[in-house]
C-alpha cells in the first residue's frame, strides 16, 4: 500500500481506467473504510450504492455525460439517508421529528455522505487505484438517478466516486497555497488579492501547458462560469420530492 503522505498529496482525478476488475480484498477494504466513517452523532446518515452492472453504468452515463462512470470498475453513489432511522423509528413506535425539513438536517446528511466518500477515496488511493469525484451525479438529473437506483423517500444522492485501475497519470493540478486555505485563529483580514491573482495566473499557465488537452482557462472565470451554469439547477425542488424541505 502507498504511504499516507503520497496517498494524500499525490492524489489526482483519474478519468481513464483499465478493463481489469479491482481485487475483491481491495473492495472489501474500501467498504470497511466507508463503514468506519465518522458521522454526526454516530447517526450514520448515509448509504452507498455500489454500481457495477454495466447496463446501469451506461444509463448513468447517459444522464450525466461523465464517461468515467461507464468505464470505471465500481461507481459508488454516496447518499444522505434518513430512511433507515425512519424505518427503525416506526418499528419502535418512536415519534420522529421533521429533522429532514430543517437546513441542519440536510447539511448533516450531506456532510456524512461526503465524509464517507473521502473515506472511500483515501482507501482506494492507498491501494494504488484511481478515483474521480463526480458532482454531476447529484445535479444532472436527480429524479432520474433516484428512479434508476430506486432510492426511497428520505434518501438523496450527494456525490459519486468512480474507482478503477488507472490507465493514465495526468498532471497534478495546482491548488491554492496554504496561506489562502488555512487561517490562524480567525479569518485573515489582510489583502488576499495579490495571492489570489497569482493563483489565478498559475492555473491559466497550467491549463495552457499541461499534458493532454489544453485551454486558456483561468481559475476565477472558469469557476464563476460553473456557478452561472449551476443557477439552472433546481435542487430544492428535487430535495422536496425526496422528502426534504428546509424551512428552518
Amino acid at each position: 500500500m502507498k504511504e499516507i503522505k503520497d496517498t494524500l498529496l499525490e492524489r489526482r482525478s483519474i478519468r481513464r481506467y483499465e478493463r481489469e476488475p479491482i481485487p475483491a480484498d481491495q473492495i472489501q477494504f474500501i467498504y470497511e473504510a466507508i463503514r468506519n466513517t465518522p458521522t454526526s452523532y454516530n447517526g450514520q446518515q448515509f448509504s452507498v450504492i455500489d454500481v457495477t452492472d454495466q447496463e446501469l453504468k451506461e444509463k448513468l452515463y447517459e444522464l450525466t455525460q461523465q464517461k468515467q462512470i461507464k468505464t470505471c470498475s465500481h461507481f459508488l453513489l454516496f447518499c444522505a439517508d434518513y430512511n433507515k432511522i425512519s424505518t427503525l423509528a416506526d418499528l419502535k413506535y418512536i415519534d420522529l421529528p421533521p429533522f429532514t425539513h430543517t437546513m441542519d438536517g440536510i447539511i448533516v446528511g450531506v456532510v456524512d455522505a461526503t465524509l464517507a466518500m473521502m473515506s472511500a477515496l483515501v482507501a482506494a488511493e492507498s491501494c494504488g487505484l484511481g478515483t474521480c469525484c463526480i458532482g454531476y451525479a447529484r445535479t444532472a438529473a436527480p429524479e432520474a438517478v433516484s428512479r434508476l437506483l430506486e432510492l426511497p423517500q428520505g434518501v438523496f444522492a450527494v456525490c459519486g466516486l468512480a474507482i478503477g485501475i488507472p490507465r493514465e497519470k495526468p498532471d497534478l493540478k495546482p491548488k491554492q497555497p496554504v496561506s489562502l486555505i488555512v487561517h490562524q485563529n480567525r479569518y485573515r483580514n489582510d489583502d488576499m488579492g495579490p495571492e489570489l491573482l497569482d493563483y489565478d495566473a498559475e492555473i491559466r499557465e497550467f491549463n495552457r501547458t499541461r499534458s493532454g488537452a489544453t485551454t486558456d482557462n483561468d481559475w476565477a472565470s472558469h469557476i464563476i462560469d460553473y456557478y452561472r451554469h449551476a443557477m439552472s439547477y433546481h435542487m430544492l425542488d428535487a430535495l422536496r420530492r425526496r422528502g426534504f424541505d428546509a424551512n428552518s
